[in-house]
């Protein structure tokens, strides 16, 4: 009998393991998040007076084109244009299988993750991102992308230890699921 058993406020024996899961929980549920709000990046560009040493706009009238980071509906892009030329030309990956994925990746890796965060139906949640990295990495091993590809593994990793441990999920809804 541990000296912990006797005290009024003792910790659950595996709190080790929900806290475990819970920060596995929190950081694939935020990259998932974040991911998604990606695919809605810009960079919008304005114009304004280039400033001297004292602050003051130069007299010459001169302007600097200053280009900012922002989000938005019209700036949505599934696949990295870049990334979108070399699988178009991928004869394994069919045509129709990137327009689905150019339209749908960024929506549900924003839903993905915001459900691992609330703790919706964890298993089947983890499943689904686990599913989502191998469905991504069998297009870059196509592209023999090797970075990406073993980015996406230790993706897997994490969601694979997450279904080991969920079992210790404390503060979930749904958590039979």
């Amino acid at each position: 009998m541990s000296s912990h058993s006797n005290s009024k406020f003792s910790l659950p024996e595996n709190i080790a393991d929900t806290f475990g899961f819970l920060v596995l929980r929190v950081w694939l549920g935020l990259r998932a998040v974040l991911a998604g709000l990606e695919k809605y990046a810009g960079t919008a560009v304005t114009e304004e007076p280039l400033l001297d040493e004292f602050g003051d706009p130069d007299i010459n009238g001169t302007m600097v084109e200053i280009k900012t980071k922002v989000y938005g509906l019209e700036h949505y892009h599934g696949l990295p244009p870049p990334l979108a030329d070399k699988f178009a030309a991928e004869p394994l990956l069919p045509n129709w299988s990137l327009g689905v994925y150019d339209v749908i990746l960024g929506p549900v890796l924003i839903a993905l993750g915001v459900a691992l965060l609330i703790g919706l139906a964890p298993r089947i949640t983890l499943f689904l991102h686990g599913l989502l990295y191998c469905s991504l990495s069998v297009g870059l091993i196509l592209l023999n992308e090797s970075g990406g590809i073993a980015w996406l593994g230790i993706h897997i990793v994490l969601v694979v230890a997450a279904l080991r441990l969920v079992k210790h999920d404390r503060f979930a809804v749904l958590p039979r699921w």
